[in-house]
């Protein structure tokens, strides 16, 4: 697993967010999630449009050998999906930090990020 992105937050559920240059919270999963899931098969992406608080389960991804559900890191309106993924759910695997983030929110409050873990403190919630 290589050096995790200082700029995103992180989640307990291994979610990353970060804010875009619109102030749109951009959400994936860690390297470390998609390695334990495995080869993804399926994303079964959230509706855009549909309004979500911090912490329910959104979406889910599908592997070789599981499920998993995904949460929302913060509350607010889904105002994008990756489509790209509805073809090629391998990219989460293959570039967890770039190319395979999975939707995007419009925030409610972008204080709730400041609940979320740095870099440093999700590096040890995982080495725990």
């Amino acid at each position: 697993m290589g050096q995790l992105p200082e700029h995103l937050k992180y989640c307990t559920t291994h979610e990353w967010v970060y804010l875009d240059e619109q102030g749109l919270a951009v959400v994936g999963i860690t390297d470390f999630a998609q390695e334990s899931l495995g080869d993804l098969v399926n994303a079964d992406l959230p509706e855009v449009g549909e309004t979500v608080s911090a912490g329910d389960d959104i979406m889910v991804l599908e592997s070789v050998k599981t499920a998993s559900d995904i949460h929302a890191p913060i509350s607010g309106e889904i105002v994008a999906v990756n489509n790209a993924l509805e073809d090629e759910p391998e990219l989460v695997n293959d570039e967890p930090y770039d190319a395979g983030w999975l939707f995007k929110i419009k925030p409610d409050d972008i204080g709730e990020l400041e609940d979320l873990f740095t870099a440093e403190d999700y590096q040890a919630e995982i080495d725990g």
